[in-house]
């Protein structure tokens, strides 16, 4: 793992300011459509998250920019490189952690770690120093000589992560990199993501953990049906609904939800509901926004949605 910052790309320099550029992809299988027109444009360094309830073609979206997947229509270039005519240059600028764990669980950690960097072209030379390097930093020095089957999933997943990067990628894709884990996994790896962010790899990540795409993301997409529903910082995605929340009880024990731009005006709200309990005054929170756009009603207040 690189202790040096990557150099930011010049958009003055004729290329493209975005370390991922993509345009207007479609992805079909047959009479379904998977991805209908999604634009995706992230920038060197920053951590991105795709963020969208199962089915949502948050995978396929993923598949489609690490070119394991063809896409029906649109323009990609990653890391500079154009879509297909580059595939071969941009998987060697790219390291892929898939939702499934890919590993051989019946030899040790250090067997796979060298066998990926076989597989990835690593010179011969630099295999054992890249694997010390990267075993250091992510503290699997210890697990080396271990099983892989005998590892727990957070230390598995952490793992293919090291396998990954043994070729020094400009860029990590993370497909739901924390599922099925538990929370003490969970944020063993965010911290480990922040970690290689900060030394200036550009991290993107699916995922369907709201709190996840709140702590590590930059910028987050929200994905939906196929089609991007929504696209900024966190904050800017909770602004546009509204600062404050307000929530109470239907009589029907349902739960309803109105949004507020300032305090006074969401403080005044409640305070109509008297003494019920059920009423909760708070900040909006990017679930707020999720549900908003995926599983529930939107609201007519929902009109300023950051977009590129």
């Amino acid at each position: 793992m690189s202790s040096s910052k990557r150099p930011s790309r010049d958009p003055e320099a004729g290329a493209s300011e975005y370390i991922i550029d993509a345009e207007g992809v479609v992805v079909r299988f047959g009479e379904k459509t998977a991805v209908d027109g999604v634009d995706v444009k992230v920038l060197p360094g920053e951590i991105y998250g795709l963020l969208g309830p199962n089915g949502a073609g948050k995978t396929t979206t993923i598949r489609v920019l690490t070119t394991l997947q063809t896409p029906t229509a649109g323009r990609i270039s990653v890391g500079g490189l154009p879509m297909p005519s580059e595939n071969k240059g941009i998987r060697e600028k790219i390291g892929i952690v898939q939702q499934m764990i890919s590993l051989d669980k019946d030899i040790s950690v250090r067997e796979n770690i060298i066998c990926h960097g076989y597989f990835q072209k690593v010179p011969k030379a630099d295999i054992m120093r890249r694997m010390d390097s990267i075993s250091s930093a992510m503290g699997l020095t210890p697990f080396l000589d271990s099983t892989v089957v005998r590892l727990s999933g957070g230390w598995q997943r952490k793992t293919s992560i090291a396998c990954a990067l043994m070729h020094d990628p400009e860029i990590l894709f993370l497909d739901e990199p924390t599922a099925g884990l538990d929370t003490q996994s969970r944020h063993m790896l965010w911290d480990m993501i922040r970690q290689l962010n900060k030394a200036g790899t550009t991290i993107f990540l699916t995922t369907h953990y709201i709190e996840e795409a709140e702590s590590l993301c930059n910028r987050v997409a929200i994905l939906n049906g196929g089609r991007m529903a929504a696209l900024g910082s966190p904050r800017e995605l909770c602004d546009g609904i509204g600062r404050f929340a307000v929530e109470h009880n239907n009589e029907d024990h349902t739960r309803s939800y109105r949004y507020f731009s300032d305090w006074d005006g969401a403080k005044a709200f409640a305070a109509g509901f008297g003494d019920d309990e059920s009423v909760v005054l708070r900040k909006t929170s990017l679930e707020d926004v999720f549900l908003e756009l995926t599983g529930r009603k939107v609201t007519a207040d929902f009109v300023k949605v950051v977009r590129i």
